[in-house]
């Protein structure tokens, strides 16, 4: 007699494997995956939602993010923001995870001794909002608003 738990546990790990692999190439396709071959390929019919494995949040088309720019002289360059809020846990990054816009709303003054204290180099640094308005139908057009200055 033939195992009945042993076939029902390979049927499911065929289908966890399928839907692993799937899954991911949907989450990749459209920004990674196009590019790199120069065509569109084909998406596939399941219901997978454009924001990839987030899918169970409520996404907006819309986006935004901080910039912060070193100036010395006239020349602008923009600051890495892992150099900005160094991380020192493993598998966890503040920067993917958007923590740099909260100096938007932020006091500037501290923020700006921040800055002041880690990149003695620059003469002073400037602070824009990126606004990207449609990440899906637009996802290169970005829109920058300077926040504030520290002298």
């Amino acid at each position: 007699m033939k195992n009945p738990t042993g076939i029902k546990n390979i049927v499911i790990s065929i289908f966890v494997i399928f839907w692993i692999v799937v899954f991911n190439y949907e989450s990749v396709r459209y920004f990674y995956l196009e590019p790199l071959f120069r065509k569109n390929l084909p998406k596939t019919k399941f219901l997978f939602p454009p924001a990839g494995w987030i899918m169970f949040f409520n996404v907006d088309e819309s986006y935004g993010l901080a910039e912060v720019y070193g100036i010395k002289g006239s020349v602008h360059e923009r600051i890495d923001p892992h150099a900005v809020f160094e991380t020192k846990g493993v598998w966890y990054d503040n920067i993917h995870r958007n923590v740099l816009s909260g100096i938007l709303s932020y006091q500037e003054g501290a923020f700006c001794r921040l800055l002041k204290r880690k990149f003695p180099a620059y003469d002073r640094f400037l602070v824009t909002a990126v606004y990207y308005p449609s990440v899906i139908k637009t996802p290169a057009k970005k829109l920058y608003r300077p926040a504030y200055t520290c002298e």
